[in-house]
């Protein structure tokens, strides 16, 4: 009698954890704020703490409007439930499985409650990436080759390209316009940027509200993927219900943060614009010229005194 081999997992493998390009902007955002600390006392001026603030709340807008192209959480769920482990399998299992959905993918989580039953350990984090057309089905066909347990391929399935459910087709083109609209907003950020350091603030400005319009328009993008469902998740009786993750909910916060900005800096820019230009330093660099010209004024005046004495 021939016995029935079931699928498993070599003891090699390795979950997908953490992407290792968030940890290299966060490093990156951090070393250039300890740059701009470090060189703070040598500003003169009693705007020194003004342009403090200023380069920080820039970096952060940045850094999180690239962060969040790289992230996981943009929408979150979790259900805790008795379920089958693994296929042509009658063994249960109580276990918690969660879904994180990105802007390039999707993980699908699975720990035991407790972790180690069955004699092995149960906690999977596994990665299914729609980068390209065809990416997340040669991941999904490679979790089956590889014997995934059952609720992972279950919840792996849905989002297949050929499911009825075609969550696929919804999420990808959300998500590819939602990533191609927060690299708008980038772009628009480093522009702001650069008319900030030169006489154009009131352009600078407008990149700014660019940059609030177009993170706003990203979100709203990928919200509305969750506003038409084609099919629930259900594991018996119970439905996986996912709700607005950490990086939705920052980038919400950011792009208000930036719409604010612009608004009250073109308030300013209104109502007293010499103060405006006072707070990027652009006023004090052309004061010494003044000065300079007035000098040379009352020497020439001087000169033609002297002459006709």
């Amino acid at each position: 009698m021939q016995t029935a081999v079931f699928p498993f997992y070599s003891m090699w493998r390795t979950p997908f954890l953490f992407d290792t390009r968030i940890f290299q902007i966060i490093v990156i955002s951090l070393v250039t704020a300890a740059t701009f600390i470090v060189i703070l006392p040598g500003i003169r001026g009693k705007l020194r703490t003004f342009w403090l603030v200023r380069v920080l709340t820039s970096l952060f807008i940045g850094a999180v409007i690239i962060a969040v192209n790289f992230t996981r959480d943009w929408e979150v769920g979790a259900v805790t439930m008795t379920t089958v482990y693994k296929s042509f399998s009658n063994t249960m299992v109580n276990a918690s499985i969660g879904l994180l959905v990105g802007l390039r993918g999707v993980n699908i989580t699975l720990t035991g409650n407790p972790v180690h039953q069955l004699n092995e350990t149960i906690n999977y984090n596994e990665r299914f990436s729609w980068e390209s057309r065809i990416q997340y089905d040669l991941d999904y066909l490679e979790g089956l080759e590889r014997g995934l347990p059952s609720p992972i391929l279950y919840v792996a399935e849905k989002f297949y390209s050929n499911s009825p459910c075609r969550l696929h087709q919804q999420y990808c083109v959300s998500t590819y316009y939602s990533s191609a609209i927060m690299w708008a907003a980038f772009c628009s950020w480093i522009l702001s940027n650069v008319l900030f350091c030169m006489p154009f603030l009131v352009y600078g400005i407008y990149m700014l509200f660019t940059t609030a319009v177009c993170m706003i328009v990203s979100l709203t993008s990928f919200a509305t993927v969750r506003q038409a469902p084609e099919c629930s998740i259900h594991f018996g009786r119970i439905v996986l219900q996912t709700r607005f993750g950490l990086s939705f909910w920052l980038s919400f916060a950011t792009g208000v943060l930036c719409l604010i900005i612009s608004i009250i800096l073109l308030t300013i820019h209104i109502t007293r614009p010499s103060l405006l230009q006072r707070l990027f330093n652009l006023k004090d660099n052309e004061e010494p010229n003044i000065k300079t010209d007035k000098e040379d004024s009352q020497d020439n005046k001087t000169e033609v005194v002297s002459q006709m004495l």
